[in-house]
């Protein structure tokens, strides 16, 4: 069962974000598509594929420091982060984790791993989950989805998984066309399962189903409908931001238009399925602008933002500035690094 923190009138444990992907950050702007994509494998051949192939290791930093900037002014104060750059993968885990230890935000790191660039990018992934794990990072072993791996893959990374004492972060049927019956026989109970969308009720995978709400409505991929299964079920964003009440509230009425009786309290334990990575954040302390932080209240109340965001006994927020970083400045860098970013997809012909 999920953790469930005491909320007071004004104030909450620091929020997790269950499923992130930092590298997105800058992706907001970016260049067209070569051509309006028209389904999901089009969306992740024409968008995200070419976005991953452009980022290097400082693209990669100043996202990282700008989405968790972002989370931190939205009072999540922990990120289970999925990544993916395939021409820059060594160092990779170890930039966002220093971006995010710079910003003050928690991270739990892994590399997507996929067959989709050949034997030697698949390898060069699972060394960097390797790599990161074994130095002391905090993370998982990251898979990109079952139907972009070889089998090999992907009991090399389970089995790199039970090494390191961690589970596997992949996305599971996100799309109709993922094999995920790959899957079977290799997953546990500490696996984060990202989407699940087309996962028969009775799938027999072991792990936690993370729900992306926002992310599933605007790739067109259908509703999973996280309540029917046993399995525990997580929130997530998938790349869209960190603000975790905008998400709940997404997921909640996105859940009463397939079944009236949802109530928040439901979508408020997902919520709180975070806190099983990021215990720590338990003890976080998030003042609102808002009394009392009640999930029935919060469902339909929008644009509630935080004051104070204390994390491990250190205000980082308040009064409407951070107080480790200067935010100024990482948005200018990273609009720079943006643009930078950009011209390589505007330059990019596939």
């Amino acid at each position: 069962m999920a953790m469930t923190p005491e909320i007071s009138a004004d104030t909450t444990p620091g929020l997790v974000c269950a499923h992130h992907h930092l590298y997105s950050s800058l992706a907001r702007g970016m260049p067209a598509p070569p051509r309006t994509p028209t389904e999901f494998l089009e969306i992740l051949e024409l968008i995200w594929w070419r976005l991953d192939c452009a980022l290097d290791d400082d693209t990669i930093e100043w996202s990282a420091k700008l989405g968790a900037l972002e989370a931190l002014r939205r009072g999540c104060t922990s990120i289970i982060d999925h990544h993916e750059s395939p021409d820059a993968i060594d160092g990779s885990l170890s930039i966002i984790a220093d971006a995010c230890a710079e910003v003050g935000v928690r991270v739990n790191c892994a590399y997507g791993v996929t067959d989709r660039h050949g034997p030697a990018g698949a390898a060069a992934g699972l060394a960097e989950n390797d790599r990161f794990l074994s130095a002391g990072g905090r993370g998982m072993v990251g898979l990109h989805a079952a139907f972009t791996c070889e089998p090999d893959t992907i009991s090399a990374a389970a089995e790199m998984a039970v090494r390191h004492g961690v589970g596997v972060h992949v996305h599971v049927a996100e799309g109709p066309a993922d094999t995920w019956e790959k899957l079977r026989g290799h997953t546990a109970d500490d696996w984060w399962l990202v989407h699940g969308v087309h996962l028969p009720t009775d799938h027999g995978l072991r792990g936690t189903i993370v729900h992306n709400a926002r992310s599933n409505m605007n790739n067109a991929v259908g509703y999973g409908a996280p309540v029917r299964f046993a399995n525990p079920v997580a929130l997530g964003t998938d790349g869209i931001g960190a603000d975790m009440l905008d998400e709940f509230r997404v997921a909640f009425v996105r859940a009463r238009e397939h079944d009236v009786t949802t109530t928040p309290d439901v979508v408020w334990d997902w919520l709180q399925t975070g806190y099983r990575l990021f215990p720590e954040a338990l003890a976080d302390r998030v003042v609102w602008d808002y009394s009392p932080m009640d999930p029935w209240r919060l469902a339909y109340s929008p644009g509630i933002s935080p004051l104070i965001v204390e994390i491990d006994g250190e205000v980082v927020f308040e009064d409407g500035s951070t107080t480790r970083v200067d935010e100024a400045e990482i948005r200018a860098k990273a609009g720079e690094a943006a643009q930078r970013l950009f011209q390589v997809l505007a330059d990019d012909e596939r």
